[in-house]
């Protein structure tokens, strides 16, 4: 393991108590959680315009349709930018992330997590910005 940290890792080690042995818990930051406030997040992180969350399921972005057809304009970006030579499909499962990123909100509740003493929290906006800063430092995004 080359870390040890994230959400996930400590609620995986906890997990393997023996009290909590054949329980399914959620899996999540301990905050309400809307993905427009990501995306605000993200447009402030990397300096671009917003491009806004629309409430509506018909209006909503979808990343499989806009990164069709962009090889060329991220191949030019990683060029201009000095990135780790990385193909347009290696940055992110696009489908998954129209899954993921799509939802309005994120509610799943902790309560038996926290009833079995698993009281962890992280502020999502800055395990985001946290994350995004890294895969800066590593080069894979401008």
């Amino acid at each position: 393991m080359r870390g040890f940290g994230c959400k996930f890792d400590s609620k995986t080690a906890y997990m393997g108590l023996p009290y909590a042995k054949n329980e399914a818990f959620n899996v999540n930051n301990g905050d309400v959680f809307k993905w427009k406030h990501f995306w605000e997040a993200l447009a402030e992180h990397f300096g671009i315009e917003e491009y806004g969350f629309d409430e509506e399921e018909s209006g909503r972005l979808r990343l499989v349709e806009m990164m069709e057809g962009k090889v060329g304009v991220w191949e030019e970006i990683v060029r201009e930018n000095e990135l780790q030579p990385t193909k347009l499909e290696e940055v992110a499962v696009w489908w998954f992330a129209d899954f993921v990123l799509g939802g309005e909100a994120l509610l799943d509740s902790m309560n038996k997590s926290k009833k079995h003493g698993f009281l962890g929290f992280k502020n999502s906006k800055k395990s985001f910005i946290s994350r995004i800063k890294k895969m800066k430092a590593y080069k894979i995004v401008p």
